[in-house]
């Protein structure tokens, strides 16, 4: 950045930084509004580049992951712990839920402050050693990043929130009275802070006022702050509700042409640092977000739903499968299930505890194009906590081993949340010991995308779906793989037109399935056993 455009933040920024006594007095502490510049130093060592290409990441709740000081809540130096997990799983990347101080202390999407590290989970310096100790073992990791909104108990709010006068009352949406005609998910999104006062907008509800970010010195403090972890090496930024930056009136106020606009904005910063990566929640039209000159990439929203049930054998399902990505860019980010309950339940509770079922709807996505991310504890089969409200049933401790009645996940009697219901039988510890455990069939499937590179970042070709059979082949230079996966309970066959000319298939998972080949138009049909995955090395 040249001095001119340091000049210009600084400017529009100046009058903010000029924080009165009303505000020393109304704050218990400080918050840093100062502009951030651009550094091309990484504070780490970098990871080689186009790491992202092809990359398979892990989605962390810090505060349910590892508990390192006994006080029964996850943190930065605990997670640290279990890095050497994460390397063995064969993940090259993990997105951390919010870090930043919050207003909720719990999921952290209710911002305090943009710049700091939860005190729960730690110091900054602790995420500098996660940095330094994630690069060493070849691991990516990027954070959730909240644009939308803050807090209600955010400095900034509190102080616009004292009326007209004050300096940071447009850092935010106001109406003198709540405009009607609203419908956010079945709620009016214009609050008041005591009655007779103003209204602000709130997309999410009274505690996350959103920001006005036709603002431009509300968009050049999220762009500092984004450089103020950019600068610390961080590999990049998970981009929180992106459609829903900009609302235009009533009806015209979910994904609107100004909020792809300042997505495209926000994105370009992260990817003048090199070998950046940006993902973006964009639950309406996720593949328009995913295009390259808008996020890059983008949650495939919808999907997860499909891939269970054709996990189920459900033969509309599985069409739907087939087809996605024909339309889909590859870069679209995907998963079974995640942090949010819209995206349903976990996937040991979707399917019943049905192992065979869960491993096809895991390599599923796993095989198929896309980004995966894979929800912490999914890989152990872990099973949702009954009985709690809203999310929280996605977000307990980790299932790290029976014993102790802990978990393994901290040696507090008093975790933050209740246990997953079976973590007898489904914690890491019993699953590593277990050949055919679900944890066993992660680790095979993400080592086939190591071993064959064309099923983590090649073209998807021939799909098809006949029945309860799913067929595609994934290209890269020379080398291709077939992937021939079985929903239903029966054994079957499956009919391959579109292989090379007498095209040898050779097993490469399981590695006792038996070899065959094509004919000389490229015809083949295949016995395929029931709930089974088959992945073939295609030479022709």
């Amino acid at each position: 950045m040249g001095r001119a455009d340091l000049m210009r933040r600084a400017a529009l920024l100046s009058p903010l930084l000029l924080l009165g006594s009303a505000f020393a007095t109304s704050i218990a502490a400080p918050i840093d509004l100062s502009p951030v510049p651009h550094k091309m130093a990484r504070a780490v060592k970098p990871l080689p580049k186009g790491w992202s290409e092809g990359a398979a990441f892990m989605e962390i709740f810090v505060r349910g992951y590892q508990d390192s000081d006994g006080d029964g809540i996850g943190d930065l130096r605990g997670l640290i712990q279990r890095l050497d997990y994460l390397q063995a799983l064969g993940i090259q990347g993990i997105w951390l839920m919010p870090i930043s101080p919050s207003a909720d202390k719990d999921h952290g999407y209710a911002t305090t402050d943009y710049r700091g590290m939860e005190p729960q989970y730690g110091r900054l310096e602790d995420f500098d050693e996660l940095m330094l100790q994630a690069h060493k073992r070849g691991i990516a990791v990027i954070i959730d990043y909240v644009i939308n909104h803050s807090a209600a108990a955010h400095p900034l709010f509190q102080q616009a929130k004292l009326g007209p006068e004050s300096p940071y009352r447009d850092w935010f949406v106001w109406q003198k009275t709540a405009p009607i005609g609203w419908d956010i998910w079945g709620k009016n999104p214009w609050y008041t802070t005591e009655p007779g006062s103003a209204h602000y907008f709130g997309t999410f509800g009274p505690h996350m006022p959103d920001f006005n970010l036709r603002n431009p010195a509300v968009v050049d403090y999220h762009r500092s702050s984004l450089r103020f972890w950019l600068n610390r090496g961080l590999d990049g930024f998970r981009l929180d509700a992106v459609p829903h930056m900009i609302e235009n009136d009533a009806i015209n106020w979910n994904d609107q042409p100004e909020s792809r606009q300042l997505t495209r904005d926000f994105q370009a910063l992260i990817k003048s640092y090199p070998d950046r990566y940006t993902v973006c929640e964009a639950t309406a039209n996720p593949k328009v977000y995913a295009a390259e000159e808008v996020c890059g990439s983008a949650f495939a929203f919808g999907l997860e739903a499909q891939v269970i049930k054709a996990s189920r054998g459900e033969p509309e399902a599985i069409k739907f499968v087939a087809d996605y990505f024909l339309s889909a860019p590859p870069s679209m980010a995907t998963m079974l299930a995640n942090h949010d309950i819209f995206a349903g339940q976990r996937v040991w509770d979707q399917l019943g505890g049905d192992e065979a079922r869960y491993k096809l709807a895991a390599a599923t996505y796993l095989l198929q194009p896309g980004t995966p991310f894979i929800y912490y504890g999914e890989e152990i089969g872990m099973a949702g906590v009954a009985g709690l409200p809203g999310d929280e049933p996605l977000r307990a401790p980790m299932s790290w081993s029976a014993g102790g009645g802990k978990g393994g996940f901290s040696s507090s009697d008093k975790p933050f949340r209740p246990l997953a219901p079976n973590i007898i039988s489904h914690n890491a510890q019993a699953q590593q010991a277990d050949p055919a455990s679900i944890l066993n069939f992660y680790k095979a499937m993400l080592k086939l995308r190591k071993q064959n590179p064309a099923l983590a970042r090649g073209n998807y070709e021939a799909p098809s779906a006949q029945d309860q059979v799913l067929s595609f082949q994934r290209r890269l230079g020379k080398q291709t793989n077939l992937v021939v996966i079985n929903y239903g309970a029966e054994a079957s066959k499956v009919g391959l037109d579109k292989l090379p000319a007498h095209a040898k298939l050779i097993a490469a998972y399981p590695a006792q399935a038996a070899a065959a080949q094509s004919d000389a138009q490229g015809r083949l049909t295949l016995p395929v056993a029931p709930l089974s995955v088959n992945v073939y090395k295609v030479s022709p």
